[in-house]
């Protein structure tokens, strides 16, 4: 259970293979993602040129 035990760990390092002991990518746990509650962007309220007044008659 050395160095020259190449089911193990160690012997797979000292080795330089890889296998069930030694993963080549170690998988990293990922937490699922939460459910994204983005607010909408309200649109913005068109704005209305000024009313013209009317002329007056005289």
């Amino acid at each position: 259970m050395g160095r020259g035990d190449k089911k193990t760990e160690k012997g797979k390092r000292f080795k330089g293979s890889f296998g069930n002991a030694r993963p080549s990518k170690v998988e990293k746990t990922v937490a699922p993602k939460a459910a994204k509650t983005e607010d909408k962007p309200k649109k913005a309220a068109a704005k209305k040129a000024p009313a013209k007044k009317k002329a007056t008659e005289e």
